[in-house]
């Protein structure tokens, strides 16, 4: 696990890299809060000609100035949405454990601002152990449900201007790899250069063109050799990744420090090349099309000048507060908009991919944190679920880019306690 020190002085380089995620790139949200919707009853529909999804969010971090707020609502009991979570509850612990450990460092008398609803970093903190409470005895979706209801209040607001939300996926790629380049390994993962001096982002530093052609020289440092540069390419989208090498051995990377170059969007780039349309980009296509066009390759991975430097992780993925990231209860939010550490609620779709091979929607409702961020989750409308590794996770960082609905939940300013069995 990476120290306290790193940590915090990589939450920047952290909102940079998540920004490099291309299919986050092509919606741009927009809009504010409004006032409460009705009861949502609605049931998701086909990922294909659905009309957009009510997006209910809320709560702004502390000291946004007041042309930036929007207003929040707190729901009444009959417009609540149904709270039913379909995750398991070790996971949903681990998670409210992190932001708990963010929270616990920060100043007890910190404000954090839910739009109306203010109330100290401690006191959040003190919600968020009520809830620990609360997941004794593993309840069922039912009972929990009506414990953090007790507890909690529901805060609901307008996304995008068509009132929706967007939710992608992000996830931690595995890429195979060799201590040595030799005639099949040939691509270098970088580590960080032996003459980088500028801190975490060098703005004078070399391009990606230069880089590729050798210019580095003796500076250069890779940590592995990997076979595909498409790879390499798309875990620097990602920020992070596991080194898997030929005797079995793992290496879990993370962000060191870009070349300070723009970045640029090559699934945009496609799109306006007439090679991929809006409906059908995602990380999947763009790799399939840098597979079937070998020869435009190297121009179309130039297009982005941004080169990621890596360095060795000690423990899992951290998001923008330095904390480690829980698969499919960590989300990444716009931080100038909803409250770091916060506790949330998503209803959308994940896909599945069947043993014929076909890829199906299903819904998926729970519990999450927000506990990361990125330069492409910009506004009230954006939502970037982190997936963890694996098959499920690739396929969700691959094609998730679903509407659906996002809740905020703080605690009500005079609670009652809620009966847990078991508990005094």
């Amino acid at each position: 696990m990476l120290d306290s020190s790193w940590a915090e002085s990589s939450s920047a380089l952290n909102c940079v890299i998540k920004h490099r995620r291309d299919v986050a790139l092509l919606r741009r949200p927009s809009g504010g809060f409004s006032g409460a919707p009705g009861r949502s009853e609605c049931p998701l529909v086909p990922r294909i000609g659905r009309a957009a999804l009510l997006l209910v969010l809320a709560a702004l971090l502390a000291g946004i100035p007041a042309s930036t707020r929007a207003q929040v609502v707190v729901l009444r009991p009959l417009d609540r949405p149904s709270l039913l979570d379909d995750g398991d509850l070790d996971s949903l612990r681990a998670a409210v454990a992190q932001s708990l450990s963010w929270l616990d460092r920060q100043t007890p008398a910190r404000v954090m601002a839910f739009g109306p609803r203010r109330l100290t970093s401690a006191d959040y903190a003190a919600g968020l152990r009520r809830l620990l409470m609360a997941l004794a005895g593993n309840p069922p979706p039912e009972v929990l449900e009506e414990r953090v209801l007790a507890d909690f209040d529901v805060l609901t607001t307008v996304g995008r201007a068509d009132g929706s939300v967007l939710l992608t996926g992000y996830h931690e790629p595995v890429v195979e790899v060799s201590d040595r380049q030799s005639p099949e390994f040939t691509v270098p993962v970088l580590g960080l250069p032996a003459d980088f001096s500028g801190g975490w982002r060098d703005l004078r530093y070399l391009s990606r063109a230069d880089i590729e052609a050798g210019q580095l020289g003796a500076a250069a440092r890779p940590l592995a050799w990997a076979r595909d540069p498409i790879d390499v390419f798309f875990m620097e989208v990602e920020g992070s990744g596991t080194l898997r090498f030929r005797d079995g051995r793992e290496m879990r990377v993370g962000p060191a420090a870009t070349n300070g170059r723009p970045y640029r969007s090559i699934g945009r780039l496609l799109i306006d090349e007439g090679r991929l349309t809006e409906e059908t980009v995602s990380m999947q296509s763009i790799r399939t099309w840098l597979l079937e066009n070998p020869a435009e390759r190297a121009r179309v991975l130039r297009y982005n000048q941004s080169v990621v430097f890596f360095r060795r992780l000690d423990g899992p993925p951290l998001g923008s507060l330095g904390v480690p990231l829980t698969p499919i209860r960590s989300i990444a939010t716009d931080a100038r908009l909803f409250p770091a550490g916060g506790l949330a609620f998503i209803r959308t779709e994940r896909p599945v991919k069947l043993p014929d091979g076909r890829v199906v929607w299903s819904p998926i409702s729970r519990f999450v944190l927000n506990q990361d961020t990125g330069g492409a989750i910009r506004g009230p409308g954006r939502v970037d679920l982190f997936w963890g590794r694996g098959g499920d996770a690739d396929l969700a960082a691959s094609e998730m880019k679903q509407l659906g609905d996002l809740y905020f939940l703080v605690p009500k300013p005079s609670r009652r306690v809620v009966a847990v069995p078991g508990q005094p």
